[in-house]
């Protein structure tokens, strides 16, 4: 467009100097039109060009676009809108990536607390009860029994959180081997029942079948594993149960292929805003009480790399006040 009114004015402009001076020549003024159009087009072009790559070059420099893998192997566009749309891709890029990273770095100080509050806690126990035999408790037999037995506890606590860590590291990177095969998961539950029978009478607490299963149900996984799913989740429903309340198990088919088995709960429930964040390593829902019923504080993160790792799903479905479901998916035989 700018050639072309530069072209127009410099044609009228010599047209009318040949007309003032010399005699009219219409075949002059139209090569001179199209020889200026051309010139002019290219010059422009060219300085154009070269002025808004020096500039749009400037700008891929300034947010560093070069260094970043997506834009190495591009070349510098010379066009605005292409420039704009990477520019705000790039700035939206960022502003995720910098979002991310402010939530596991959050995420991170927050684990790092949790395990330093849940080692800490059985260390001191230990080392208190030790401390107390060496500063002359040791020479009563009772006591120095008791004590002794008091922080055998705490030692086995401090196993189990590390042997619990050390699962999950070698879940998250693929380092625990399965032991696939057949197994009959109406068998594996009973045997946790079994297990755990004392542990529930405690509180008065049922553990029972949705009905009776009378033919096996044979699906494929890691039966130890899966059965220690089954103990994580039984144990939580015991733990946050209600005095003489009840868990209930059913085994139903999702799919032709999958089976889902439930675990249903008429204990103290889940506020919604506590569930995305339950199989969080140390999570605990009920911050102040929750230690004093024992354990990692790894059970559900466990139980969730463990499904994952049969390339599985988990679900919750939760009450306050009503009650808790946890369920998750097996393939069938």
């Amino acid at each position: 467009m700018s050639a072309l009114f530069i072209s127009l004015f410099s044609t009228g402009l010599v047209g009318l100097l040949t007309t003032v001076f010399f005699t009219f020549s219409p075949r002059f003024c139209f090569v001179f039109g199209i020889s200026i159009a051309l010139f002019s087009f290219f010059v422009i072009q060219y300085r154009v060009e070269r002025f808004i790559y020096k500039k749009v070059k400037k700008i891929y420099d300034d947010v560093s676009l070069l260094e970043s893998s997506t834009f190495r192997s591009q070349s510098i566009t010379t066009d605005m809108a292409t420039l704009t749309r990477e520019v705000k891709k790039f700035a939206t890029d960022k502003k995720l990536e910098i979002e991310t990273l402010k939530v596991r770095e959050e995420y991170r100080r927050e684990f790092l607390g949790n395990v330093s509050h849940e080692l800490k806690t059985p260390l001191f126990t230990v080392q208190g009860y030790l401390s107390t035999l060496l500063d002359g408790a040791m020479n009563d037999k009772t006591i120095r029994k008791k004590y002794l037995e008091r922080a055998e506890k705490g030692v086995e606590r401090l196993i189990y959180i590390v042997q619990d860590l050390d699962m999950i590291s070698k879940l998250e990177i693929g380092d625990l081997n399965l032991e696939v095969a057949q197994f009959d998961i109406v068998k594996v539950i009973q045997n946790v029942f079994d297990l755990l029978e004392m542990k529930a009478s405690k509180k008065d607490i049922l553990l029972m079948f949705d009905m009776k299963y009378n033919k096996p149900i044979m699906v494929v996984g890691d039966q130890d594993k899966i059965q220690q799913v089954v103990m994580n989740l039984i144990v939580n429903s015991i733990k946050y149960g209600k005095v003489k309340g009840s868990t209930e198990v059913s085994i139903e088919d999702l799919t032709e292929n999958k089976v889902i088995v439930r675990i249903t709960d008429n204990g103290e429930g889940i506020e919604k805003q506590n569930i995305p964040r339950l199989f969080e390593r140390f999570y605990r829902v009920d911050k102040s009480g929750a230690r004093t019923e024992g354990g990692s504080g790894l059970g559900l993160s466990i139980v969730k790399h463990i499904i994952e790792a049969h390339d599985e799903k988990i679900y919750v479905n939760s009450e306050f006040g009503v009650g808790s479901e946890f369920s998750f998916t097996l393939e069938k035989a």
